[in-house]
């Protein structure tokens, strides 16, 4: 037995060699877990960085034609800039400051790292970090500000990851647009504008020195708040420069003795484009499918139709100028001015002092009152061959079923034109018009000129709508008059250019065609007069301009009005102005009529003619001629008689009244008899007329009655002349 324990014991290995497999498979553990947790560190900065958040949030501008920024979106304030765009200077300033060695690690400084760690072990604190360019981007845009063991692995992982899938140049411009340098703005190029007033690639060496130096606590080194800490700031960043060889020691010394240099860029506070940008952004939702939280983080160009001194100026008048009086208050008001030929909106202005937020009324729906009549009825009607401007309506107060307009003067006239309908805005007439004409085929119209409505009734006619329209649709609507029956296609935004400078977007024109270039020839001919002498005489503009008033009566309050417009054009400008309450309770009315908006667009379009010399008349277009003017039957009671001799009888009665100064009146002298009377002479434009067939031994009576030979119809017969 003692043999066989013996010999076993012999069979048995060494104890150094039970030591050694010990240590070769510690070591052979030790090294694949290094090696497991090498290719974590290697490859787990797949699983942190995400390139959606490497599309770096970007403000959009909106700006005009020539490149003036009327205004910034974001959700962060930064402009993007490429890394060529950015001077050597500066970018040397941010990498001596933050990371010397930026161009010789792959995403973690060892040295830095056991250098700062030593200076922390001297100083007993936290005095100097080793983090890298690439780990402070990552720790931007990827990480939070924990200071947890996980958060540091995934910090480097990630860097390394980013060292080997993008170039230093790649790093440094996302770090550039990444850091923040207080007071809301991110990235060195609106730091510059910011600080500077001017693009990066404007910097000086001590200007791209003190950007490098705010990072680390912007708001103590601000140059605006801090001056003495900025500079000592800028100095140490100088001296970081000097000694990375970026710059001489002689130049240092120098550049340490210059100012700051900084010059804050002017905000822009005021609310003149607010009602504009409100529109553009609602363009850019409708028409290009872009939403506003998109425009505030894409970086997009928006180049828009606005004149900035249209704006401004209709802004202003907005704001001072004369409004109709109402019951609780100031009354709100909207306006819009289109380029006729272009369809551009030169100035969009959504209230009287519209701040962002607020409900832009140029936008909002309201009922347009008699604005609409053109549109709905009488436009429509002289597109077919029955209806003539001088075509006589029916001008009675008449019930259709339980609706019975009345026209707001409480007179009738029995019949009237369309010329003079609407000159004097009657209501009776465009209601009888359209029940003659069928609610359908005014509708179809409607829905044409882009105002499709879903009412039935022959309210259509006077505006009275469930829903109604905007000013900007009213505008757009009557473009169809202004451009000879083509309604334009309006806009705010002329192109839209991404983040990489491509245009994504570009309006084109495509108007339609609605009404024939007689019609609209014609209705601009009646609306320029209801200007000059009809319903739209309030205030005053010298040059050429036709339009239509409109008035809404409030709902529940008796004799006092909800909503006043006037809608217009002139030669160049399509323009639309509405004045009242947002609420339409009955403790808001206006007390005034639409006397005021069309006084204001007068205010408004005689200042942009001092401005921009707007067109004097309207132009005959080619084959059409104009329209002769309404005649305006005179009241005649001086009229007088006397026998005269001669004639083919050998007494005539001569009689004689005071004419009117148009000429083109026909007036009838009617012999009256015991029950009718009987036409026995006329004349054009004189005042005077000899009847012969006088009885000499009698007594003979006349009358004289005015004659309007564009529609037929004869005026009111004068005083009675009794001839012995």
């Amino acid at each position: 037995m003692r043999s066989i324990l013996k010999n076993i014991k012999l069979l048995r290995p060494p104890e150094w060699s039970r030591k050694a497999k010990w240590i070769a498979g510690s070591f052979v553990f030790l090294t694949l877990l290094a090696s497991i947790g090498f290719m974590i560190i290697y490859t787990g900065g797949y699983f942190v960085v995400s390139d959606e958040k490497l599309v770096l949030d970007s403000a959009t501008t909106i700006e005009t034609e020539d490149g003036q920024v009327i205004e910034r979106m974001y959700t962060q304030n930064r402009t993007l800039v490429s890394i060529e765009d950015i001077p050597d200077n500066v970018k040397e300033a941010f990498v001596a400051v933050e990371d010397a060695r930026f161009y010789e690690h792959s995403g973690i400084d060892f040295k830095s790292i056991l250098r700062a760690v030593y200076r922390d072990i001297i100083a007993m604190s936290k005095v100097e970090g080793g983090s890298t360019i690439t780990q402070q981007l990552v720790k931007n845009l990827f990480l939070t500000n924990d200071k947890s063991l996980m958060r540091k692995t995934k910090e480097a992982m990630a860097a390394i990851y980013l060292e080997r899938h993008y170039s230093k140049d790649e790093i440094l411009e996302l770090y550039l647009n990444t850091i923040y340098f207080g007071n809301g703005v991110y990235g060195v190029e609106q730091a510059s504008k910011y600080y500077f007033n001017t693009s990066v690639s404007e910097l000086t060496i001590p200007q791209g020195a003190l950007l490098a130096g705010l990072p680390k606590a912007p708001n103590s080194y601000s140059p605006f708040e801090n001056p003495d800490r900025a500079l000592e700031r800028r100095n140490v960043v100088l001296s970081r420069m000097e000694a990375v060889n970026a710059i001489e020691a002689e130049e240092m010394v120098s550049l340490q003795g210059a100012t700051l240099g900084v010059e804050q860029g002017e905000e822009n506070d005021e609310t003149w484009s607010n009602s504009y940008i409100d529109a553009v952004i609602r363009e850019a939702a409708v028409k290009y499918r872009i939403s506003r939280e998109e425009l505030k983080r894409g970086g997009y160009r928006i180049v828009a139709a606005m004149d900035p001194e249209m704006q401004e100026l209709s802004a202003q008048h907005m704001k001072e100028g004369e409004f109709a009086p109402g019951s609780n208050g100031k009354t709100e008001g909207a306006f819009t001015l289109m380029n006729r030929k272009t369809g551009a909106y030169e100035a969009i202005v959504g209230g009287r002092d519209y701040q962002h937020g607020q409900t832009n009324h140029a936008l909002t729906k309201k009922q347009p009152g008699s604005v609409i009549k053109p549109l709905a009825v009488y436009g429509p009607a002289l597109m077919t061959e029955k209806y003539l401007p001088y075509s006589l309506l029916v001008d009675e107060q008449r019930s259709y079923g339980k609706y019975s307009p009345r026209n707001y003067d409480g007179q009738y006239d029995g019949l009237t034109s369309i010329y003079q309908a609407v000159v004097e805005s009657k209501n009776a007439p465009a209601v009888w018009l359209l029940d003659q004409m069928g609610i359908s085929y005014a509708k179809d119209y409607l829905s044409k000129l882009g105002l499709a409505t879903e009412d039935k009734g022959l309210s259509i006619a006077l505006g009275g709508l469930s829903e109604g329209y905007s000013p900007m649709q009213v505008t757009e609507a009557y473009s169809a008059f202004a451009n000879g029956g083509r309604l334009a296609d309006s806009y705010t935004i002329e192109k839209i250019i991404d983040r990489n400078g491509k245009t994504i977007h570009e309006h084109k024109s495509n108007g339609k065609k609605v009404f024939d270039q007689q019609t609209a020839w014609e209705m601009t001919q009646i609306l320029e007069t209801t200007v000059t002498d009809g319903t739209a005489k309030a205030g005053s503009y010298s040059k050429a301009l036709a339009g239509k008033t409109g008035t809404q009566q409030h709902p529940t309050v008796e004799g006092q009005n909800k909503d006043v417009w006037f809608a217009g054009y002139t030669p160049d400008f399509v323009s639309t102005l509405w004045m009242g309450y947002p609420s339409s309770g009955e403790d808001f009315y206006l007390t005034g009529g639409s006397e005021y908006p069309t006084a204001l667009v007068k205010s408004i379009l005689s200042d942009i003619d001092k401005n921009q010399e707007l067109t004097e008349s309207f132009k005959v277009p080619e084959g059409q001629k104009e329209l002769p003017r309404p005649i305006i039957l005179p009241e005649i009671t001086d009229a007088s008689g006397s026998v005269g001799i001669g004639g083919w009888r050998l007494f005539s009665d001569k009689i004689t009244w005071t004419p009117s100064d148009d000429e083109r009146i026909i007036y009838r002298i009617y012999r009256l008899g015991d029950e009718d009377r009987k036409m026995v002479g006329k004349v054009t434009g004189k005042g005077e007329a000899n009847v012969g067939g006088s009885d000499v031994f009698g007594v003979t009576s006349y009358v004289v009655v005015p004659f309007d030979p564009l529609t037929g119809l004869e005026g009111e017969a004068s005083n009675v002349v009794t001839i012995h």
